[in-house]
C-alpha cells in the first residue's frame, strides 16, 4: 500500500478541526435519537421529518470521514524545510515576468492550512503554479503552463513559513 504524503496544516487549525470533528462525534446521539423520534411517526414514505434526519445524519458522517481523513494524512511539523525555498507551508511572493510590479504573495497547500487568513491565496502543489515554484530558492525563476495553454514565467522574491507571516498579509500588492 503506497504512503500517503503529509499535508501541512497549522497548530491552529488542527485545534479547529479536532473541535468541529468532535462536536459532530458528539452529536451523533442527538441525531440517531431524533430519526427514531420521526421513524415512530409511522409510514416512512411520505415522512419529511425522517427524511430530513436522515438527510442530516448522511451529512455529518460525511463530514466527519472528511476531517478525520485530514487530520490523519496532516502534520503540523516542518522537518526539512530550508529558508527561502517554497515548499507546502510557505507563503511565496512573486513576480510576474515581464512586468515586476505585478506581485503576488500565496500559500503553497490547502486552503485548511491558511485558516485565519482569508486574505492570502492558496495554491496547491498539485497546481500547475504550485508545482512550478515547489523546491524554488529566492531569485530563481521558474516557468509553468496556466490551465489557458500560456507559459507563465514568475520569479521567487520570497519564501518564508507561513507560521511567520502576520494575518494580515495581502492577496495582491
Amino acid at each position: 500500500m503506497a504512503e500517503t504524503q503529509q499535508q501541512y496544516i497549522t497548530p491552529e487549525m488542527k485545534a479547529k478541526l479536532e473541535t468541529e470533528l468532535q462536536q459532530l462525534i458528539d452529536n451523533r446521539p442527538v441525531i440517531a435519537a431524533e430519526i427514531n423520534e420521526r421513524r415512530e411517526e409511522g409510514d416512512l414514505k411520505e415522512n419529511a421529518g425522517y427524511d430530513a434526519a436522515r438527510e442530516q445524519q448522511d451529512q455529518e458522517e460525511a463530514r466527519i470521514k472528511q476531517i478525520s481523513e485530514l487530520l490523519a494524512n496532516s502534520t503540523t511539523e516542518r522537518t526539512g524545510i530550508v529558508d527561502g525555498v517554497a515548499h507546502v507551508g510557505s507563503v511565496v511572493h512573486v513576480y510576474y515576468n515581464g512586468d515586476e510590479d505585478d506581485k503576488e504573495t500565496f500559500l503553497i497547500g490547502t486552503r485548511a492550512a491558511s485558516t485565519g487568513n482569508k486574505d492570502l491565496e492558496t495554491y496547491s502543489e498539485n497546481s500547475p503554479l504550485g508545482a512550478a515554484v515547489a523546491g524554488a530558492s529566492e531569485g530563481e525563476t521558474r516557468t509553468y503552463t496556466a490551465p489557458n495553454g500560456s507559459e507563465i514565467s514568475v520569479t521567487i522574491i520570497s519564501a518564508e513559513p507561513y507560521d511567520s507571516v502576520k494575518a494580515s498579509t495581502p492577496r495582491k500588492k
